[in-house]
């Protein structure tokens, strides 16, 4: 009896032993910043010493990618593991449920006694927000860090940054900047007007330059408050127990970058860091630059691996630090709607080229969002477009896109010169078609449903188990049709045409969307059948086929369809409904009806902001940050 109490007790002392061996994780985010803007990647202007350093001493990855182009779908891949486009967590601050055994990571290493805590911010992007997010975290505040465990239990702490947030670089106004950045940030790190090379995305004037600015010294402010955190974890001598992650949410928020589905969107400065005790879980043994291809889906397996956590079956990510796992050759992206902005877009890259396709190309990259629009340097933009004063390239944003972009990004750093149609490189194009192809085929993309269809499956079942019904979804067939939108001819028109009469929703919403990336003279001849298709029962192919016949046609029951459908109390009609009239070649007619949908109280806000845009866009509202959200100004900051 006594030896059994003995061994017990023994067992007991060796699992709190290993308890306490256990990694102390640290991870420090910030928001909306791509590599080149980082010291250590380049940038001779930055002021980023404590990046630096930690990536001098640590990993520095030049490959790194988020999985999509603006915060809350890029944080759903974080914290759960799970692909935005087959969780259905695409478009930006939608909250559709996903299945009860998908968890937040954190919540796995709770059970294995972890004390973990997150400062602040959550927009995981899902239904029962609150509660998912109590059951990751011991705490999620403003407070919440590694100081409130219990003595020498293991912890993952996660402090996220908001200090390079696109509100401070460019939505908010000037004198908001001034007071929560520069005002903050020690002079000897501010960074003048005039000590950065401005990008070519941009026109390169003083007003330009003051606005550009804020780039700089917000990544600054954010690599300082790095640095605090850094000194506290040294001072309570936790730096030589924990492994530390630093990265950025996606990449740079400001006009072009967040939103767009191109490398500046996706591509993140990542720094790994091993303390000499946790060494041998590092598969790089001493510090210097790693080429292989990651992203966001790979860092909640990369986590538990680490703390010697069984990985869930439904995380499908490489655990980076195995090197039994292998190197990814290329990696798919994904980009959908952001705000009031729809759009969709599907990437691939091998970290030297990236392709992408933009299934809505009639919308140009620098569409309506309205939380851009407010911004100064997004209205310098389009008064110097206005003014003829961009250059080719730069006035190019404004125009409808290519169906296909195909980018060098080791020669062309900003995305300049688009290769799409370089008769040298259509072979490596076409490995990358068809790899792109076959992800978005493997992966049964839910995110190919209009965001009205998403909403009424999220009343009954999740976009997750939805997809991967094949009777339901029937997602190879709708794909056929889906792949060629944006693409033109008359062939393919053909095609889209006589998709028109299927049985199945989704096949005619792929074959109206894609028709209305035809040109005049190809619809001209299937004008009878778009305006049949203005009668259809499913409301997002009757607006699409109004929008054309509208526009392309002047046909005054379309007209009036248009104007119903923008009252229409499902946002989600509302809101594509009003997106496409932001493009149409005369608004007039709508006018009235914007300015009524704008003025309620009861609708949805990106429906209210796509109608300020709309106003916007005619000058019948500032583009102002007052009038971020209504028709009257609202100066709170």
């Amino acid at each position: 009896m006594i030896t059994r109490i003995l061994s017990f007790i023994c067992l007991v002392f060796t699992i709190a032993s290993c308890a306490q061996e256990k990694p102390n994780i640290l991870w420090i985010t910030f928001e909306d910043t791509s590599p080149q803007f980082i010291g250590c990647y380049g940038d001779e202007n930055a002021k980023t010493p404590n990046l630096d350093q930690l990536a001098a001493s640590g990993m520095k990855f030049t490959n790194a990618f988020s999985t999509g182009t603006v915060c809350s779908p890029s944080r759903s891949t974080l914290i759960t593991g799970v692909r935005t486009y087959a969780l259905g967590t695409g478009n930006h601050r939608s909250h559709y449920p996903v299945p009860e055994f998908i968890k937040g990571f954190p919540y796995y290493l709770k059970q294995a006694g972890y004390y973990t805590s997150n400062n602040a911010k959550t927009d995981y992007n899902v239904k029962n927000a609150k509660a998912f997010t109590n059951e990751a975290w011991h705490e999620s505040s403003k407070s919440a860090g590694w100081w409130k465990r219990d003595p020498k239990q293991p912890f993952f702490s996660v402090f996220n940054l908001m200090d390079s947030h696109q509100s401070r670089t460019m939505t908010t106004p000037y004198e908001t900047y001034k007071k929560s950045v520069l005002d903050e940030l020690p002079q000897e790190l501010h960074i003048s007007e005039d000590s950065f090379n401005m990008p070519p995305i941009y026109n390169d004037t003083p007003e330009m330059r003051k606005q550009f600015a804020r780039v700089y010294n917000s990544i600054a402010l954010t690599d300082y408050k790095i640095g605090q955190i850094l000194e506290r974890l040294e001072k309570e001598g936790l730096r030589e127990s924990t492994i530390i992650f630093s990265f950025a949410d996606h990449g740079e928020g400001m006009p072009r970058g967040k939103t767009n589905g191109i490398n500046y969107g996706y591509q993140v400065p990542f720094i790994a860091w091993f303390p000499e005790k946790y060494k041998h879980l590092s598969p790089w043994k001493k510090s210097g630059i790693v080429k292989e291809l990651i992203n966001f889906e790979d860092l909640a397996p990369t986590m538990l691996a680490l703390a010697g956590i069984p990985i869930p079956e439904h995380m499908k990510g490489r655990v980076i630090t195995d090197r039994e796992a292998g190197h990814p050759e290329y990696i798919a992206l994904s980009n959908d709607r952001s705000d009031n902005g729809i759009d969709m877009t599907r990437s691939i890259t091998d970290g030297t080229y990236i392709y992408t396709r933009n299934y809505l190309p009639f919308m140009p990259e620098l569409r309506y969002i309205r939380y851009m629009e407010i911004g100064e340097i997004k209205q310098l933009m389009r008064e110097d477009f206005k003014n003829n004063k961009l250059s080719p390239f730069q006035e190019s944003l404004f125009n409808p896109r290519k169906a296909e972009s195909f980018y060098d990004t080791s020669n062309d750093l900003w995305e300049t010169k688009n290769l799409i149609d370089d008769p040298e490189l259509q072979k490596k194009i076409g490995a990358f078609k068809k790899e792109l192809d076959t992800r978005i085929l493997d992966s049964r993309d839910v995110m190919f449903l209009p965001e009205y269809e998403i909403d009424k499956i999220s009343k009954n079942t999740t976009p997750y188990e939805f997809r991967l019904d094949q009777e339901k979804y029937p997602f190879s067939e709708i794909y056929s049709i889906a792949s060629l939108s944006g693409k033109q001819g008359i062939t393919i028109a053909s095609k889209q045409k006589t998709a028109l009469s299927h049985t199945n929703n989704i096949m005619r919403f792929w074959a109206i969307t894609g028709l209305k990336s035809q040109n005049k003279k190809v619809l001209s001849k299937y004008k009878s059948d778009i305006l049949k298709a203005m009668t259809d029962s499913y409301p997002p192919v009757a607006l699409t086929a109004a929008t054309i016949a509208y526009d392309l046609f002047n046909d005054q029951n379309a007209k009036e369809l248009l104007i119903q459908f923008c009252k229409d109390p499902n946002e989600f009609i509302a809101l594509r409904t009003i997106n496409y009239l932001l493009y149409v070649s005369d608004k007039t007619p709508f006018i009235g009806t914007i300015k009524e949908e704008a003025s309620k109280n009861q609708r949805k806000y990106n429906v209210t902001a796509a109608c300020l845009d709309f106003l916007g866009s005619l000058g019948l509202v500032p583009n102002h940050y007052d009038y971020r959200s209504s028709l009257t100004p609202d100066k709170k900051y």
